[in-house]
């Protein structure tokens, strides 16, 4: 993936989060407070839009430095990130599937990996850099 498409993705990544955030807020705030999971639905959100920046920002990077390996593969981990954690605290809270906040970890794993990955990409790609 080059840069100019990791920002592509995270633009639509952004977008789905202001969208889903919006909906959640106007159109299942019933739901969601009886189903007790505003909270849920909130951090969500946040971890959503939080890695469409890092996304974003990662395709700035891959644009500045498009021969640097590593940072498709961190880009990826927060989309895998954004679907599996964000996702399934949507459908928990909307749905109330609790079997799903099990999986949840794993998205936040996801998120962890994608972090990293810009640090093993900036120390692989800048040798003895000061």
């Amino acid at each position: 993936m080059n840069g100019k498409q990791i920002i592509q993705l995270a633009a639509i990544f952004g977008a789905l989060a202001v969208a889903i955030g919006a909906f959640g807020a106007h159109g299942l705030e019933a739901t969601l407070i009886k189903n007790g999971r505003v909270d849920t639905f909130e951090t969500a959100v946040k971890y959503h839009f939080y890695h469409a920046l890092g996304i974003f920002l990662i395709g700035i990077l891959a644009l500045q430095k498009p021969d640097w390996r590593g940072l498709s593969f961190s880009a990826i981990n927060m989309m895998i990130g954004i679907l599996i954690f964000s996702g399934s605290l949507y459908i928990l809270s909307i749905f109330g599937i609790t079997w799903l906040g099990a999986i949840t970890p794993i998205g936040g794993v996801a998120f962890i990996i994608g972090w990293l990955g810009i640090f093993w990409a900036m120390k692989k790609n800048q040798p003895n850099a000061k």
